[in-house]
C-alpha cells in the first residue's frame, strides 16, 4: 500500500460526527483560506476530511505555475488536489506525503488544544508555465476538529520561494508556532511516539511472530506483550497490528 492510500486509510476513514456549528466553521474556514490567496498570492487548498472534498482558491501564483488560467474558486471532489500535485518534482512529491503521514500521526499523539499551533513548511520544486522547475513553499495546518476530537479540516498554502532546501532539513520540517520549537521529522523527535520496548515488539509482530513468542524471545509475560500491543494501536491510532507496522516502517519507525 503506498503512502496516499495509508493517508487515505488514517485520515478518511476516522470516526466523524455532525456538529451544530459545522457550516460556521467550514465556511469560516473558506474565507481564511481565500484571504490567504489574497494576501499572499498563494494558491490555498481547504480540505474536508469529513466529506472527502476540496476548496481550491488560485492566488496569483497560479499564473506563473499552471499553463492555463485558473478560477479564482474551484470546488473538487476529492482532498488531494491532483491538478497541483502533476506539477510538484515526483521526489518531492512522496516527500510531501511522508511528511504529512508523520505531520498527522504526531498530531493525533497531541492534545485537540495544541494541534492547531502545529504546522508544516518544507521547500518543494513545481513545474512553472514554460515547464521549469520553481521552489515553493508548502505549509499546512489543522485548522479544525470535528466534535469527536478527530482531524477535520486540513489547510495547505503554495508560494513562490527564494530559498532552496534548508540544509538541516532538506523533506521539511514540523514548526510549534507558539513556542518556535523546530521539529525535523528525520531526527527521530517524531518516532518517539512510541517506546524502545514498543519498537521492539512492532519489529517483532512485523517479522511474524505471535505474542507468545514474543514474551518467550523478550521474557515478559504474555499479558504484559498484549498490554504493549494495545499502547501501539492506541499511540499510532490505527485497528490491527498490520496497520500499525505498516504506519510505523512508512514513517521510519521500524
Amino acid at each position: 500500500m503506498n503512502i496516499i492510500q495509508t493517508l487515505n486509510e488514517s485520515l478518511l476513514k476516522q470516526p466523524f460526527a455532525e456538529g451544530k456549528n459545522d457550516n460556521i466553521a467550514l465556511e469560516s474556514c473558506r474565507q481564511i483560506a481565500y484571504m490567504y490567496s489574497k494576501i499572499e498570492n498563494s494558491i490555498a487548498v481547504l480540505s474536508d476530511l469529513k466529506s472527502n472534498h476540496s476548496d481550491i482558491f488560485y492566488g496569483r501564483i497560479s499564473n506563473k505555475l499552471f499553463q492555463i488560467e485558473k478560477p479564482l474558486h474551484e470546488h473538487i471532489s476529492s482532498i488531494w488536489e491532483d491538478g497541483i500535485f502533476n506539477n510538484i518534482h515526483p521526489d518531492d512529491l512522496i516527500n510531501k506525503h511522508l511528511l504529512e503521514l508523520k505531520f498527522t500521526q504526531l498530531l493525533k499523539s497531541l492534545p485537540i488544544e495544541k494541534r492547531s499551533d502545529y504546522q508544516i513548511t518544507s521547500i518543494i520544486r513545481m513545474k512553472d508555465n514554460t515547464g521549469q522547475y520553481k521552489h515553493v513553499h508548502h505549509r499546512m495546518f489543522y485548522v479544525q476538529n470535528c466534535p469527536l476530537g478527530n482531524l477535520w479540516l486540513a489547510l495547505c498554502l503554495y508560494n513562490l520561494s527564494h530559498e532552496k532546501f534548508v540544509p538541516e532539513f532538506p523533506n521539511g520540517m514540523i514548526i510549534d508556532s507558539f513556542t518556535g520549537e523546530v521539529i525535523n521529522p528525520g531526527n527521530g523527535q517524531i518516532d518517539s511516539i512510541l517506546s524502545k520496548r514498543e519498537v521492539e515488539i512492532l519489529k517483532l509482530i512485523e517479522r511474524g511472530n505471535r505474542s507468545e513468542d514474543i514474551s518467550q524471545a523478550l521474557c515478559i509475560s504474555k499479558n504484559t506483550v498484549s498490554r504493549h500491543r494495545q499502547n501501539i494501536l492506541s499511540k499510532l491510532r490505527v485497528k490491527n497490528s498490520l496497520e500499525a507496522c505498516r504506519i510505523a516502517k512508512l514513517m521510519g519507525i521500524i
